[in-house]
């Protein structure tokens, strides 16, 4: 950059927009450069900025100058040109103001490199969605997926999710997050090309969080939570008036382990206060019934904690191999 700016003949703007953000939502700054530019150049017809410059008034060039077009622009009445940059930029346009600048025989306008807009947290998700339709589109084998094709991938994902946490690695937790993510938008890919009733990921975020604000009086509403057990309390109670359950049991899943399962029933009655006492019975399964619901009420996750034993397990097993 030329830091003698105010004495400079002239000014570039290279300004730089954000596929992440709306088209239309630019800095004060951006604004400010576009409107008092003595001229607007974009090499992309298709820029989606463009309806958006056009709507304030501002005149856009479709087309691309040269550097030594656009020095010689700016140097004559010190007058201000901005280029609006592709997404890919512009090489050819950046790397000619640098050899003008380099060799020592210009004048050269100010030259600015201007953010024209900013990523909002979160906003690589778009990047994800924009992928995951375009692979859907592209690839033999992702489009033609079901859901239930897909189905043992969410299960193995989650598990080796589980692992990551247990072992306490971070870098594979990050991984391992990203794969369970991908599912959630695969499997909400897959949705939107159901013909009769199909949805998108925009639908399934806006479900959810829907859920968490109704779930959420203590935040979102006149409620108020001054311990985690007043928090689960507003949860349980808004969601049995959303599902109008008639059984504790309804919405646990049969089809988890069965150590979580259990524990999820223990767990059921204990919050809802019943006088339920496990069934006693001949054989393991009793025993391990009984042991998971003692677990539950001691605040143990059973399932965490056979995985934690098996694992130590393993590693006297490879021990006694020698490994």
């Amino acid at each position: 950059m030329n830091d003698s700016a105010d004495s400079a003949p002239g000014r570039i703007v290279l300004l730089t927009t954000s596929h992440r953000v709306a088209p239309g939502l630019l800095s004060w700054p951006a604004w400010q450069a576009l409107r008092a530019a003595d001229r607007v150049l974009c090499a992309d017809a298709g820029h989606p900025q463009l309806p958006y410059l056009r709507e304030a008034g501002v005149e856009v060039e479709h087309g691309s100058a040269t550097a030594r077009e656009l020095v010689d622009f700016c140097s004559t009445g010190r007058r201000s040109a901005v280029v609006l940059t592709s997404a890919e930029g512009e090489s050819a346009l950046t790397d000619g103001l640098a050899r003008l600048a380099g060799s020592g025989r210009e004048t050269m306008p100010a030259l600015e490199l201007l953010p024209g807009s900013y990523d909002l947290p979160g906003a690589r998700l778009l990047d994800l969605v924009q992928v995951m339709d375009r692979i859907r589109a592209a690839c033999p084998w992702s489009g033609i997926r079901t859901h239930e094709d897909l189905a043992k991938y969410a299960l193995e994902e989650t598990y080796e999710l589980l692992e990551a946490i247990e072992t306490g690695d971070r870098e594979a937790l990050r991984e391992e997050l990203g794969d369970v993510l991908l599912q959630v938008v695969f499997h909400a890919r897959i949705a939107q090309d159901d013909p009769d009733e199909p949805f998108s990921v925009d639908d399934v975020a806006g479900v959810i969080v829907d859920k968490l604000i109704h779930r959420h009086p203590h935040v979102f509403g006149e409620e108020s939570a001054q311990t985690p057990e007043d928090v689960r309390a507003h949860w349980m109670r808004t969601k049995d008036a959303e599902k109008g359950r008639e059984s504790v049991t309804e919405g646990v899943p049969l089809g988890q382990p069965a150590l979580a399962l259990s524990a999820k029933l223990a767990s059921r009655v204990r919050s809802q206060g019943l006088d339920v006492t496990p069934p006693a019975g001949d054989g393991i399964g009793y025993e391990l019934l009984a042991l998971a619901v003692r677990a539950e009420a001691a605040g143990t996750d059973p399932e965490t904690a056979l995985r934690a034993a098996a694992r130590t397990y393993r590693d006297a097993i490879r021990a006694a191999e020698g490994l």
